[in-house]
């Protein structure tokens, strides 16, 4: 009796598995072992924040470069403040090596018009993802100490599900849109760094690890977008067709009026 038991709990435990998001997001890895996202992505994660972004009601928001510039200014479509950039950098371009410790590498002017909106007032940075944490908790010490506003938030599109090699302070608003494994995440505006893919391929791959490489599942979207690739053209048709008959029912009109 015990067997059937046995057999029954792995049974459960690999039905709650397939349920898990972190699986789930496992399971969309390419087959290079990188999760890809495309630009839409990013744009229902980053938007599905803005609830609590408003909750927060920042003054303006600081993005960290280059991963926070896209995400930050897809927000600022939704929270209407301004943008600051800066660049902070940990790891090396030429290797995607992690170094020992962050550069700051470009911070705003405080004296300019939108830099004077930081001193004692609410700011949300906004970077890609929470891999390390050491890049945003050195930004938030940084801004706190060269800057002084008077609260802080943090907002990342992912934040990877690992052990963080640094804390952000108690007192720091922390908003991730998405909790991820720590895979290997693509993002759409590197996509040529990624194997010198176009972002048409880079979208595509993304687009198959939305739908766990199932390709009863990918071949029912690439129908239903070929199905509105035709509807698109019998709509451009109908109203060439319409202005056609309005240029003719205009030209009829003319005529008539002339032959009166």
């Amino acid at each position: 009796s015990t067997a059937p038991s046995h057999s029954l709990s792995n049974s459960m435990e690999a039905k709650l598995a397939k349920q898990d998001p972190a699986e789930k997001a496992k399971r969309a890895e390419a087959a290079d072992g990188r999760v890809y996202f495309s630009y839409a992505q990013i744009h229902e994660a980053v938007s599905s924040c803005v609830p609590r972004v408003k909750a927060f009601n920042p003054d303006v928001i600081i993005a960290i470069g280059g991963g926070g510039f896209i995400p930050a200014r897809m927000l600022r479509t939704e929270i209407r403040v301004p943008i600051l950039a800066v660049s902070l950098k940990l790891y090396d371009h030429e290797t995607d090596q992690m170094q020992s410790k962050v550069v700051k590498t470009q911070w705003f002017d405080e004296t300019s018009e939108e830099g004077k909106k930081v001193r004692g007032k609410r700011v949300l940075i906004v970077d890609e993802v929470d891999d390390t944490r050491k890049t945003l908790k050195f930004c938030v010490d940084e801004v706190r100490k060269t800057n002084a506003p008077s609260a802080i938030a943090v907002l990342v599109v992912h934040n990877k599900l690992k052990k963080k090699l640094a804390e952000l302070p108690k007192d720091v608003v922390y908003i991730a849109a998405e909790n991820v494994p720590d895979s290997w995440n693509c993002y759409p505006w590197d996509a040529a760094k990624y194997d010198g893919r176009s972002i048409y391929e880079h979208e595509n791959l993304a687009r198959k690890c939305l739908v766990k490489g199932g390709s009863k599942d990918e071949k029912t979207i690439v129908e239903m977008e070929n199905k509105l690739k035709e509807m698109k053209v019998h709509y451009d048709d109908l109203r060439k067709e319409l202005e056609m008959q309005k240029e003719l029912q205009k030209v009829d009109s003319q005529n008539t009026k002339a032959t009166r």
